[in-house]
């Protein structure tokens, strides 16, 4: 299949034999080659990891890039696998076995990979010489790719009990998925932009005026950061240790490409005010979240589900409700993080290379595949910088919009599960289900002023529309915009607090998009497939994130 690129013609080629989709919710922008090269094999096998340990016949999810797109294909287990598998899936379910993957999580991996990340950030990529320059290149790599297998091993803990809660409630209560994932916000803070040191810089904020004085006033963004590190006591110390835990993250996906939030100060600052607005406020989250209190709409979800259900409705909540945050957590504390950290290391290398004129601009530097960084580096080979100007400009004029959803033959028609003993037949449909929910969008037709989309996130807000095509665009947010954008990843969870509500054209209730509209109390629509093409930027539009409807009044 083709497509066109400026009058340049693109081939979409399959990238193997069997069907591939395109991942447009996680991907929605083409990526750079360095991810492209890196993502791929750590992320099969983090997923041949996660359907190993939760005996799934899914064998792993293969992924691969045709031109920058991310297609992903469905690979079974082996049939000689089976068996095992199956037995697995017995011991998932009588042993709860996701609180042995988050026991491992909390205790050794999240920590451990704290400790990485911070190792790493420690270096200053600008002092070291070139040959240093390029070993540093190839350790954020390498921590990258580990971090890759990491984020997928723990998927099924994920979302697995999460998906299973949905599918049983479902059946005894007679209620949409919308509204039982409502019944485990709360229970993720990380997705909400919360961290133990947002909360200690709210408290040294509150209690030191000449530190808020400073954060309100119109100076440079840059400079008023600096300045607010620069505090002596409590305030300056929880300024830094703020800034130094997202600093480096970046805000809008998983690429090198992507900004940090340390590049956008103005963004970054304004979203700091927010959240300080908001716990004066008294609030945790949007001005019309609409949820109401947890322990009521639990009792009156419960109330529905026949009497000899419910004790394992309360069971199947409670597991959802505990492992529910490692939805966000495994990425933003994985591969996000080392991601924002290879992206660092890139730009100090692209500086260097600049300087030299070897590049147009240090930011081309991200679109070289990591071999390319090391010898643009350390010798006189490499891409020219024209063509790393190239690659920049194609990534900056193309969408997922331009990609063809599927390459190759239709897909297999799902497996049948009826002759599949209970607990394997249990685990595969939850998690068809939870791919359904992060892939899936609405299919209602859309009025002349009025989109449908899945409702994410109950509650009903009007204002402007900000559209927003990636991280270049963020300083265009003001406080109470509503958000429409294509999807978005865990890590926009540090600019909530300027958002009113969120509207996606991609993703389904269980994307990152929706749990962060859930988690933070703000209206969220997802899935409305052209909300970026029909909303005009500044059009004044009202969510109803309890309908899925999205008016543009005018």
């Amino acid at each position: 299949m083709a497509g066109t690129d400026g009058g340049t013609e693109l081939r979409f080629d399959p990238p193997g034999p069997g069907s591939w989709t395109l991942d447009g919710v996680h991907f929605p922008r083409p990526v750079t080659r360095y991810f492209a090269e890196t993502h791929r094999d750590p992320h099969e096998v983090g997923t041949v990891d996660f359907a190993r340990y939760f005996g799934t016949l899914l064998g792993a999810l293969k992924i691969d890039y045709v031109n920058g797109f991310c297609y992903i294909q469905v690979v079974p287990a082996a049939e000689e696998e089976i068996p095992q598998r199956i037995a697995r899936a017995e011991e998932v379910f009588s042993g709860k076995l996701w609180r042995e993957q988050l026991r491992e999580w909390e205790e050794e991996r999240k920590p451990a990979s704290i400790a990485a990340h911070r190792a790493i950030q420690a270096v200053d990529p600008d002092a070291l010489n070139d040959e240093e320059l390029a070993a540093y290149l190839v350790r954020c790599r390498d921590h990258h790719a580990a971090m890759v297998t990491q984020h997928m091993r723990f998927s099924g803990s994920a979302i697995v009990p999460t998906a299973d809660f949905v599918v049983r409630a479902g059946e005894w209560a007679g209620r949409s998925p919308a509204e039982l994932l409502v019944l485990t916000a709360g229970t993720a803070p990380v997705s909400a932009g919360s961290s133990d040191e947002l909360e200690q810089l709210l408290v040294a904020l509150r209690a030191d005026p000449t530190a808020r004085k400073l954060l309100e006033s119109d100076g440079d963004a840059r400079e008023v950061l600096d300045e607010l590190r620069a505090l002596p006591g409590d305030a300056g110390t929880a300024v830094s240790a703020y800034l130094d835990l997202v600093g480096f993250r970046p805000l809008d996906g998983f690429d090198i490409s992507e900004a940090s939030a340390l590049e956008l100060p103005d963004t970054l600052l304004r979203a700091i005010r927010g959240a300080v607005a908001d716990e004066d406020r008294g609030t945790t989250g949007g001005t019309t979240a609409g949820t109401g209190d947890a322990d009521d709409r639990i009792a009156e979800v419960r109330r529905s589900v026949p009497e000899e259900h419910r004790a394992e409705f309360d069971e199947l909540l409670a597991e959802a409700r505990l492992t529910h945050h490692l939805r966000d957590e495994r990425g933003i504390y994985s591969d996000i993080w080392a991601s924002g950290l290879m992206r660092r290391a890139a730009l100090a290398a692209g500086r260097r290379v600049a300087g030299r004129g070897r590049i147009h601009e240090p930011e081309h530097m991200v679109d070289a595949g990591l071999d390319e960084m090391v010898s643009l580096v350390t010798t006189s080979a490499g891409p020219s910088a024209d063509e790393l100007a190239r690659r920049a400009q194609y990534r900056a004029t193309h969408s997922a919009k331009d990609a063809p959803p599927l390459l190759g033959p239709p897909p297999e028609p799902p497996p049948d599960l009826s002759g599949l003993p209970p607990a394997a037949a249990r685990v595969m449909l939850a998690l068809g289900l939870a791919m359904e929910m992060m892939f899936g969008a609405a299919e209602a037709p859309h009025e002349a002023s009025l989109l449908r989309g899945l409702a994410a996130s109950p509650g009903v807000y009007e204002g402007p529309a900000r559209l927003v095509a990636g991280t270049s665009e963020f300083s265009r947010i003001l406080q109470g915009d509503v958000l429409v954008t294509r999807a978005t990843s865990e890590a926009f969870n540090i600019l909530l607090p300027l958002l009113g509500a969120i509207v996606t054209d991609q993703g389904g209730l269980l994307s990152h998009s929706a749990i962060v509209a859930r988690e933070y109390g703000i209206p969220g629509v997802v899935g409305t497939r052209e909300a970026t093409d029909r909303i005009p930027d500044g059009a004044r539009v009202r969510v109803d994130g309890g309908t899925g409807e999205v008016t543009v009044l005018g």
